[in-house]
Order: structure tokens, then C-alpha cells, then sequence
């Protein structure tokens, strides 16, 4: 497995990116890692050594991370970033599914994303701008349900309309998404993170490995657990613990 090898971490904080520095040594040997702490610091690095992956505080002294990503002219690295936001905040990180890190870093979150930052880099080179205006815009109104998520892939990031998603089916650490139209993408995350919020766009759990949008279900077949045909006529079973909080779904909205 190819390993990026240059590592800038940006933070006013000089505990903060000790502890990074620390964290990461713990994970792999033999990557180059800068710091800087300051958004025109940062900037000097990039220009002197480009990295590939930059660990990137939300908030800094009077100023933020996004000043950073303002002036760079070429996002040719990935952003993993480091934030004390909110509950709210932590959601648009996910609608726009950013690498992200909460402070008090968790050993375990961190080793998760960093290893996922790790394997993707090959077919993930860097994170798009596209991207990051998504999460900015999704930070200024938090309380706005938006109607696209975006999903990585191996090829990029996909910007989605979410009430085209059909339903989702979980394969092993990854996540299939069915689409109108026949088209089918698959995501290099797994169903358990797009369930929290898809679930406030009318999708529901039916099955451990399916996540399906109630808005695209054509009938419900009695059974143990009964069976559902989607629009595109999939058949999705519905198991037997969550036959009862599906079945209510329809009471409420009759």
C-alpha cells in the first residue's frame, strides 16, 4: 500500500499539533510532517514542500481554516479537519462528507481516518473545491435541510440529489446507492454513516443492510418481516425487529 509521505498540520494551538504530530508518529514511520500556525505560515509551507494531506483547524486566531483554503490557487491535497464545533457543524461535515476530527481527538477515530485518508489517497487525490463551498454553505445555515449529499468514490466526489436515491445496500465497509434511472454508485463508507441523516429525508432502516427512501416504495408484502418492492423493482426484505416501526411510518402519515 502507497502511503502519502508529506503531512502539514495547521493549528494556532501548539498542544494541539504536538498531539498530532505524536498520533501520527504512533501510527506510521517514515512520513514528513510540518506545522504551522498561522494561515500565511501554512501557506509558506505548501509553497516550499506541497503535502498531501493537510490536518486543518476549523478555527484559529482570528482567522479560519477557510482563509487558508481561500488563498491556496490548486487544492491538490486532502483536508482532514480538526474542529470543537457543534452538533449542528458536525452535520454539515457529513452532508458534505469532509474527513473530520472533533476535538478532544479520539485515538481510535483519529487512526480510522488517517487509515482512511491513507488507502483512498491513490484514487482520491485531493478534496475538491466543489466541496468545501458545499460544507461552508452548509455551515452558515445549519438548521437548513440540504438537498444534496455528496458521496466519495473512487473516481471523486459525486454531488447527489438526495430524493433521487432509491435505497442503499450495505457491501461489507462500503455502501451501494441505487438511483433513479438505473445508475448505481458506490461509496467508500460505510451505511451506518449516511443513515443518521438520511433519515431526515424520509429513509428508513428496514434491514441491517438496507437503507431504503420511503418515498420510492412501490408495495409491502405480509410476511415474518414482510417484503418491499422498490419503484425500480427490487425486493427488499424487512426484518422481523423492524417490521413494527415501519408498518407505523404509514399510520402516521395516513
Amino acid at each position: 500500500m502507497k502511503h502519502p509521505k508529506t503531512i502539514l498540520i495547521v493549528d494556532d494551538e501548539m498542544q494541539s499539533r504536538t498531539l498530532i504530530r505524536k498520533m501520527l508518529t504512533g501510527i506510521h514511520s517514515g512520513l514528513t510532517i510540518s506545522e504551522a500556525d498561522s494561515v500565511n505560515d501554512a501557506l509558506k509551507k505548501i509553497g516550499q514542500s506541497p503535502p498531501d494531506i493537510v490536518f486543518l483547524d476549523v478555527q484559529m486566531r482570528g482567522e479560519t481554516g477557510f482563509d487558508l483554503l481561500d488563498k491556496v490557487s490548486s487544492l491538490g491535497f486532502a483536508v482532514i479537519f480538526t474542529t470543537a464545533h457543534s452538533e449542528f457543524a458536525l452535520k454539515a461535515f457529513r452532508y458534505s462528507a469532509m474527513d473530520y476530527l472533533m476535538k478532544p481527538l479520539d485515538e481510535g477515530e483519529f487512526r480510522l481516518a488517517v487509515e482512511k485518508a491513507f488507502e483512498t489517497m491513490e484514487v482520491r487525490k485531493k478534496t475538491s473545491p466543489q466541496q468545501i463551498q458545499f460544507f461552508q454553505q452548509q455551515l452558515k445555515s445549519p438548521a437548513v435541510i440540504p438537498e444534496k449529499i455528496t458521496i466519495p468514490t473512487v473516481e471523486g466526489i459525486l454531488f447527489v440529489t438526495i430524493s433521487d436515491i432509491l435505497y442503499c445496500h450495505a457491501l461489507n465497509n462500503y455502501t451501494e446507492f441505487y438511483l433513479s434511472g438505473t445508475q448505481k454508485i458506490t461509496s467508500s463508507y460505510t451505511l451506518g454513516y449516511y443513515t443518521e441523516w438520511l433519515t431526515a429525508h424520509g429513509f428508513f432502516r428496514v434491514h441491517r443492510s438496507y437503507l431504503v427512501n420511503l418515498a420510492h416504495i412501490k408495495m409491502y408484502k405480509r410476511g415474518d418481516g414482510g417484503t418491499i418492492i422498490m419503484n425500480d423493482g427490487e425486493e427488499i426484505e424487512v426484518s422481523r425487529n423492524n417490521k413494527g416501526a415501519f408498518l407505523q411510518l404509514f399510520k402516521e402519515r395516513n
